[in-house]
């Protein structure tokens, strides 16, 4: 192969190059940067829920367990009781039914009074009650920003939310962590 043809190619290949990197340099770099337009940012939380459980002491009353659950003392008691009282009423024949009437009283009267007292007798005690309660609070997820760019329309999730109205655009790429000044 002839010396200047090699020497011709050689500069031939370096000259297209060097146009190359120009041609790269002007169209780069002499561009006006372009940019979208934020359009919404909108806060995006989530409802996170804990349950927790929650005791506290409760004063409780139980009833003393009856010695006599068919109340035959109080009614014996009362029987008797109104059994006297009522022969003290009236005389002769009128004398025993006043007597009756008022044993027949007396016993109802002497269960109803038992009845009572036992519903009164027993003790007081302190017991630990809990229950679960639901604390709600809001965490935060990021921001939804929608942006305008070239006439189309687009949504991304981001940790923070952007500054200002404007976005750069690189090569198409929104720059969301790039900060004007």
């Amino acid at each position: 192969m002839n010396k200047s043809i090699v020497i011709g190619s050689t500069l031939a290949v370096l000259g297209m190059g060097g146009l190359a990197v120009g041609a790269y340099q002007v169209q780069t770099f002499d561009r006006e940067p372009t940019y979208a337009d934020i359009l919404s940012v909108d806060a995006v939380t989530r409802s996170v829920e804990t349950p927790r459980e929650v005791c506290e002491d409760v004063v409780v009353h139980q009833q003393a367990p009856s010695r006599d659950p068919n109340r035959l003392l109080g009614t014996a008691a009362g029987a008797v009781v109104g059994g006297v009282l009522g022969n003290q009423v009236g005389g002769g024949s009128g004398k025993k039914l006043a007597t009756v009437a008022g044993a027949v009283g007396g016993g109802l009267a002497g269960r109803e009074v038992q009845g009572r007292v036992e519903a009164n007798q027993g003790q007081a005690t302190t017991q630990r009650q809990c229950n679960t309660v639901v604390d709600t609070r809001d965490e935060h997820e990021g921001y939804d920003v929608e942006y305008r760019f070239e006439d189309r329309v687009y949504s991304v999730r981001l940790d923070e939310a952007p500054q200002g109205n404007q976005v750069l655009m690189q090569d198409g790429v929104p720059q969301w962590s790039v900060r004007e000044g």
